[in-house]
């Protein structure tokens, strides 16, 4: 007999609400029957998981705004596969971001002077804050996945002499390389391994108010291919190099990339904020062994309305994984009432967290993005294998998947404006049936 767990989001204060289903729940009079087919015969990507960030922002204000009994309420709700929704999947900035209290790197020096040796390497900024919530994480759920991405190299390394703009100086490729290294070493040595990394964040655009810098395809390739990976054969580094790191309207530069580092790449990372996600398909269809990873999403207030806005992050979530994705990350852990903390001159932040830490009252909200996550990560698990889910109708969006415990967990999002009558066919067989109302989203845990 089948054990079936139902969670349903309706709306704004109705968010993942457990049901346990034994018969069919009632139809909702008058609405369409749609049925969705769910084939383990046919299975896709292995999954990875589901998280976001501790960015600097997001790690002060977790570690140290928060009171102990918060910080540890909120870290098992994130990461605990059984009291919490288990995320699993941790993409962190190597230095600062857009999202940090300073400018900093792991390599800082003062004006005119150089480090190629990167003798003065430390991370010591990350040991107060990201580095003990990343060892509650992987305590909390031993399958945490790391990666990283600098949003720049040390200053030193650039033409801009910043870590504001500028492009990285040739002469210093071998110390940039060697960056990586110290890099994962040194997380190594706190029992932190780093699963995967990218060259650089966003390659194509430089900000003129916080740290980044433009990677053309050409310079990743060479860095890429004659630097950064042979210093990871010499040093025995198995931590994976995934490229480009940016929007789906440039599948050019991946395709690039790995057309003249196919050895030395191990896959393709992208963000939402442009193009469609149908990118994703169309460079893993040229280049079936490299793997895809989604690193980045942030939702904010370009999408006030509670309704359009969690719509986004499950569409978006569906569409990722359809495509060929093995992970879905968003962007900040936490942010604070205004939107922050942001580096000096960034400005107004519009970017919304998974949770929110007022600082001036330590109050703790968890937004719609942590309930957003819940749909998928509490019950699609670390090396779970997607299988085919179909619908005849495209008003509802689903995605499946296999756990390795052999259960299944199906998320199901109504994207139309009217009820419908839902059907789960399993492998044939009738699983379940149950209402979903207008931009609802479902999630169906089924255990033989």
């Amino acid at each position: 007999m089948r054990n079936l767990t139902v969670y349903e989001s309706t709306g704004e204060n109705k968010l993942f609400v457990e049901k346990r289903i034994q018969e069919p729940s009632p139809a909702s009079a008058g609405a369409e029957r749609k049925t969705i087919s769910i084939d383990d015969s046919r299975s896709y990507q292995e999954i990875d998981g589901f998280g976001a960030s501790f960015t600097d922002s997001a790690a002060y204000l977790i570690h140290q705004v928060l009171d102990p009994e918060q910080r540890e309420e909120l870290m098992v709700r994130l990461f605990d596969p059984q009291a919490g929704i288990g995320l699993s999947v941790l993409r962190n900035p190597m230095g600062a971001s857009d999202f940090a209290r300073d400018f900093y790197s792991y390599n800082d020096l003062p004006p005119g002077e150089t480090d190629p040796m990167l003798e003065r390497f430390s991370i010591r900024h990350d040991e107060a804050d990201i580095i003990p919530l990343l060892q509650e994480a992987l305590r909390l759920n031993p399958d945490v996945k790391l990666m990283g991405s600098p949003w720049s190299p040390p200053g030193w390394m650039k033409t801009s002499g910043s870590m504001i703009g500028g492009t990285l100086i040739k002469e210093y490729y071998p110390a940039y390389a060697n960056y990586f290294v110290r890099y994962i070493q040194a997380y190594a040595k706190h029992g932190l391994p780093i699963y995967a990394i990218t060259p650089q964040n966003e390659a194509l655009y430089s900000p003129g108010h916080y740290p980044g810098m433009i990677m053309l395809p050409e310079e990743q390739i060479e860095f890429i291919k004659h630097h950064l990976k042979p210093q990871f054969v010499q040093h025995n580094i198995a931590t994976k190099i995934l490229c480009y790191d940016h929007n789906w309207d440039r599948p050019d530069y991946p395709r690039e990339v790995l057309t003249h580092a196919y050895d030395e790449v191990d896959g393709v990372a992208w963000h939402w904020y442009g193009g469609k996600p149908s990118a994703q398909s169309e460079i893993f269809e040229e280049f079936p062994d490299k793997e895809v990873h989604f690193t980045e999403g942030s939702g904010g207030q370009w999408i006030p309305p509670f309704e359009p806005a969690f719509s986004n992050v499950m569409r978006r979530g569906i569409d990722i994984l359809r495509n060929h994705s093995k992970s879905f990350v968003l962007w900040n852990m936490a942010l604070d009432e205004n939107n922050g903390p942001v580096v000096p001159g960034f400005g107004t932040s519009t970017c919304r967290g998974v949770v929110k830490v007022d600082q001036r009252t330590k109050e703790l909200t968890y937004t719609l993005d942590y309930y957003a996550l819940a749909h998928f990560s509490k019950h699609i698990r670390p090396g779970a294998r997607r299988i085919d889910s179909t619908s005849h109708d495209d008003s509802i969006r689903s995605v499946a998947c296999r756990n390795k415990d052999g259960s299944t967990a199906v998320v199901l999002f109504n994207d139309s404006d009217v009820p419908v009558n839902t059907d789960l066919v399993l492998n044939g067989e009738h699983a379940a049936s149950f209402a979903m109302q207008p931009k609802s989203a479902v999630t169906v845990h089924i255990q033989e």
